[in-house]
C-alpha cells in the first residue's frame, strides 16, 4: 500500500463533507445524532484548507486529515476514512506520519472522539491517554516519545 497526501482547497469542501459524513454515519446513528446537516455546518464552519490533506492511496483519495499547530500541542482535528476502505490500516499510517511530526517538535497530540465511537478504540489502540469527556466526545493526547518519561500535566 502507497499512502501519500495531497492538499485540500476550498472548493474540495463539498467533498471533504461527503468523506466526513460518510465516515461517521453508523457512529452519529449509533448515539442518535445523525443529521447531515449538523454534520456538513460544524465542519465547514472550521474548515481551513491550508490545514487539511486527502488521504491518498494507490492514486486513489480514500479520506482526510487535518492538524492544527499551536504552540504547546497539535491537534488531530479530523481523521476520515471512507467506510469501504477502514480497517485496513489506512488510519494508522496516518497516526504515524502524525506522529513523527509530533515527535519531532517534542509536542503532544490531542483529538476528540465521539463518544461510543469506533474511533475511541482506535485512539486508545494507538497510545492515546484519555484526558476529559463532554457530553458527545470523549478527548485523548499523546505524548510525543521523548517526553513520555516527564509529566504530562
Amino acid at each position: 500500500m502507497r499512502l501519500t497526501f495531497a492538499p485540500t482547497k476550498d472548493s474540495d469542501a463539498e467533498t471533504l463533507v461527503r468523506i466526513r459524513i460518510s465516515a461517521m454515519q453508523e457512529s452519529l446513528e449509533r448515539v442518535g445524532r445523525f443529521d447531515p446537516q449538523r454534520a456538513r455546518d460544524r465542519f465547514l464552519s472550521s474548515f481551513e484548507p491550508s490545514q487539511c490533506k486527502f488521504i491518498i492511496v494507490d492514486g486513489q483519495p480514500v479520506g482526510f486529515v487535518s492538524i492544527t499547530f499551536a504552540p504547546d500541542h497539535i491537534a488531530l482535528d479530523h481523521l476520515y476514512v471512507t467506510p469501504g476502505n477502514q480497517r485496513k490500516g489506512i488510519g494508522a499510517l496516518v497516526l504515524a506520519s502524525i506522529f513523527r511530526q509530533a515527535d519531532e517538535k517534542s509536542l503532544p497530540l490531542t483529538v476528540g472522539a465521539l463518544r461510543d465511537s469506533d474511533s475511541i478504540r482506535f485512539y486508545m489502540r494507538h497510545g492515546f491517554t484519555r484526558t476529559g469527556e463532554s457530553d458527545w466526545d470523549i478527548y485523548f493526547i499523546r505524548i510525543p516519545i521523548d517526553n513520555k518519561s516527564k509529566n504530562p500535566g
